[in-house]
């Protein structure tokens, strides 16, 4: 059985494992997984080498816990997501993603696509990703069951497969936009994403 990390019971604790995530979750953004060695989050991060084995037992460890952080931080840049019960509500989630990609360092990638174009063929990053890209699917989900109870969606609709679909239409308009440093492929995927969503509309 894989040992599971080890989870910080004091504050000072705390600080020091999000000091040793964050410095990993900035290299690896960066560098990539296998550019960032662990040598290299000591360095970053101030911690010693027995701190890092003390919370995380090996590297992947660390990457399990990093993909947590990109899903936190995608997550707080779009609020809108854990408060979506009306169509309008839907509009500011999307106008809060363009929002960031319209800053001065956007378009910027996915932070979780980017460790996917890596590594997405080791079956237990792909289960780690596919955790997270369903945790955010999840907030959708539950806005649109919302939408469904208090009659303004479809009942036939099915609102796992919409909220499927609008983060596949979502997750291609980053990929290009990043790539071609164009917020346009964003913008347009979003419109195609909650368009298709309104499509259920009553």
């Amino acid at each position: 059985m894989e040992t599971q990390p080890t989870v910080a019971v004091t504050a000072q604790g705390r600080r020091t494992r999000d000091t040793i995530v964050d410095a990993a979750a900035e290299l690896m953004y960066v560098n990539g997984v296998s550019g960032t060695s662990v040598d290299k989050v000591l360095a970053a991060s101030g911690a010693g080498k027995s701190q890092m084995y003390h919370y995380f037992k090996n590297k992947d460890q660390l990457v399990e816990a990093v993909i947590g952080r990109y899903l936190e931080k995608i997550l707080g840049n779009q609020p809108a997501i854990r408060e979506l019960a009306s169509w309008p509500d839907f509009d500011r989630w999307a106008e809060q993603i363009l929002t960031l990609h319209r800053g001065p360092s956007g378009p910027i990638a996915c932070p979780l696509g980017n460790i996917a174009g890596e590594l997405g063929d080791d079956p237990r990053v792909r289960a780690l990703l596919d955790r997270a890209y369903l945790e955010w699917e999840s907030h959708l989900v539950n806005g649109l069951n919302t939408l469904r109870d208090n009659g303004s969606l479809r009942p036939d609709a099915d609102p796992a497969r919409l909220a499927q679909a609008a983060m596949a239409c979502l997750q291609g308009g980053l990929l290009l936009g990043h790539i071609r440093n164009d917020i346009t492929p964003i913008e347009d995927s979003l419109r195609i994403a909650v368009g298709h969503l309104r499509s259920y509309a009553i």
